[in-house]
């Protein structure tokens, strides 16, 4: 009993704390409850929001994306204009020689098709061989080839090139491709060499001037002398050697009278002339001329002077004249104008027996002639005269077997 009443008190004890558990325990339950609802509601609105931010930063890259494409087809656009706007010819060639890039202007130098746009360097430049060499060489060499002059023959006339080849390296350094820039030099080259010839005719003037000039004296005095003589008051073998002398001081006269004309200066009387007409006028005051001169074609007006011009173009169709005379058929010359953009161009032909190779490039020095009583001083002057009226003549063949000349004369410009 005592037993009893002494554990009483610890059963209930026992009894209360395990009460007061069960009471923590369901008011902890009653709270996890709770909680996950709000937790539910919570990430719930933390997945709208998340869900929301993705959706914006989206429609930034797109809106991003957008831009940058805008951007590149603007850059890509423009560097396509700037490459057709180019002056000067472009061709981009890869480290495999295949050209990746013509551009138009360099269609237009070199004379190819429109059509052309890839394909081997060798077959794209076929027609320009020198230029292909150049940017072959850059491809091998890895080297950039800087202001190389490359002459190229075609169109009826000698073309310069003045050339460029750089190298293009990528991340490792390793060349990519090359790029060909060049421009066309011919205008310029033309322009050197007739300054070139200029000088040279200016220093040979004052060079020969005054001898010249005591030549004719004493020719002169020579001539008068055999003058005086009377060929009937002396034998029969002295009247020989006084018409000898009359002759020969003639000729001679008349050889150091085209030297002066050849080598003093000139007093221009530069005015506005019709080419047309001087040319007109340069057949009719030629004996025969008219005859076998046919005149066709477009000219036009240049500044200059009307008498020099005359006696170029009348040296031209004497000399013409005379090279068909010493064939066997009837002589035919053929003078056509044509308009060269900013220049007028005439072309000589003629029908007589041309000339030898080597002939042309020595055809307007001082005293060269092919023919067996020419002085060589004919086509001098003639050039003389165009070079002097910033022209410019070449000497050929003819299709017809003779001889042509081409005379380049810059068209006078409305003021």
């Amino acid at each position: 009993m005592d037993r009893l009443t002494t554990a009483g008190p610890a059963l209930l004890g026992l009894a209360l704390m395990f009460a007061l558990l069960m009471i923590v325990a369901l008011i902890m339950v009653v709270r996890g409850a709770s909680g996950r609802k709000r937790g539910r509601k919570a990430d719930g609105g933390d997945t709208m929001l998340l869900s929301m931010a993705l959706q914006e930063a989206v429609g930034k890259l797109k809106a991003q994306e957008r831009q940058m494409a805008a951007r590149a087809e603007a850059s890509e656009r423009l560097a396509g204009q700037i490459v057709a706007g180019l002056n000067s010819g472009l061709v981009v060639v890869d480290r495999a020689g295949e050209v990746q890039t013509v551009n138009p202007a360099a269609r237009r130098i070199l004379g190819l098709d429109a059509d052309v746009n890839g394909g081997p360097v060798a077959d794209v430049l076929r027609q320009v061989p020198a230029l292909a060499q150049v940017i072959g060489e850059a491809l091998q060499t890895s080297a950039p080839i800087v202001r190389r002059t490359v002459m190229l023959e075609g169109g009826g006339k000698p073309s310069h090139l003045g050339v460029t080849v750089s190298p293009i390296s990528g991340a490792s350094d390793e060349m990519q491709a090359v790029v060909c820039l060049f421009t066309d030099l011919t205008a310029v080259v033309e322009l050197e060499e007739r300054l070139r010839l200029k000088e040279a005719l200016a220093r040979l003037g004052e060079l020969t001037a005054g001898l010249a000039h005591e030549f004719r004296n004493g020719l002169a005095t020579i001539h008068g002398y055999g003058r005086l003589l009377d060929p009937g008051s002396l034998p029969e073998p002295a009247r020989t050697y006084v018409d000898g002398i009359r002759s020969e001081t003639a000729a001679l006269g008349e050889v150091v009278t085209n030297f002066l004309r050849f080598a003093k200066p000139e007093q221009f009387a530069m005015a506005p002339v019709d080419l047309h007409a001087i040319v007109m006028r340069a057949v009719d005051d030629l004996p025969g001329a008219a005859e076998a001169t046919t005149i066709s074609g477009t000219f036009a007006t240049v500044n200059g002077d009307d008498v020099l011009l005359r006696q170029a173009f009348s040296n031209l169709l004497r000399n013409s004249l005379e090279a068909c005379a010493s064939g066997n058929g009837t002589a035919q010359v053929i003078v056509r104008g044509e308009v060269d953009g900013g220049d007028v161009l005439v072309t000589v032909d003629d029908n007589g027996p041309g000339l030898a190779p080597a002939a042309v490039s020595r055809l307007f020095q001082p005293f060269a002639t092919t023919k067996a009583a020419g002085t060589g001083l004919g086509l001098a002057i003639v050039q003389k005269v165009i070079v002097s009226h910033n022209g410019v003549i070449v000497a050929g063949g003819s299709p017809a077997g003779g001889a042509r000349f081409q005379v380049r004369l810059p068209i006078q410009r409305a003021s």
